[in-house]
């Protein structure tokens, strides 16, 4: 019977499939077994976390640090971070493909703008540990600020803040080229800036 950290590891088969595209397929398996035991032991420790940050812990934030801190004990630390990079980049990129074709069809991007009010503020809230500023509606356009967020804080207490920046960057990945979109940022907490800020804008 799979542990729990072994179901969630099934799930990112687009991080196996970069370590399987660079490393020697024993090695891999080898580490890939290993992090699974270390996301087992972050899962535990992290046990009380509350619900609404589980979705981002248990399927972003805890994987990616066990999977990065397992491949760091194997190898330097620039290639652990550029197979945890590559994975997200061609994860976004599907997810990104998906998207341009939904933005082509009729009203999407007004329908696209007027729907990250809502869904920010249930995924990316208080209650999803971060801290935002949102700021008065404007007709085509959205816009916040992210001033505090769950993946700053667990992977710097996990010892891993430079992964930061790729989830970080995953948002201009994804949203960087919809057709009828307009995705600007400035800075974001991965860079050391004070805040990630957003604004999408319809073209």
């Amino acid at each position: 019977m799979m542990t729990y950290g072994e179901r969630i590891l099934k799930q990112k088969a687009f991080i196996k499939a970069e370590m399987d595209r660079q490393l020697a397929e024993a090695e891999s398996d080898r580490i890939w077994k290993a992090a699974a035991v270390r996301l087992d032991a972050v899962l535990e420790h992290y046990k009380s976390i509350p619900k609404g940050q589980r979705m981002h812990t248990d399927n972003f934030i805890f994987p990616a640090a066990a999977v990065y801190l397992t491949l760091k004990e194997s190898m330097d630390e620039q290639k652990a971070y550029d197979i945890i990079e590559h994975a997200a980049i061609a994860n976004c990129a599907e997810m990104n493909r998906r998207l341009v074709k939904m933005m082509k069809l009729p009203g999407m991007p007004s329908l696209f703008i007027h729907a990250w009010g809502p869904v920010s503020r249930k995924m990316f809230g208080p209650a999803s540990g971060f801290q935002n500023v949102f700021y008065p509606k404007k007709k085509g356009e959205y816009r916040m600020d992210i001033i505090a967020c769950p993946y700053h804080r667990y992977f710097s207490e996990l010892g891993c803040p430079e992964l930061t920046k790729i989830f970080c960057d995953n948002d201009l990945r994804t949203y960087g080229n919809l057709p009828g979109i307009r995705f600007c940022r400035t800075g974001t907490l991965g860079t050391g800036k004070d805040r990630c800020d957003f604004l999408v804008q319809k073209r």
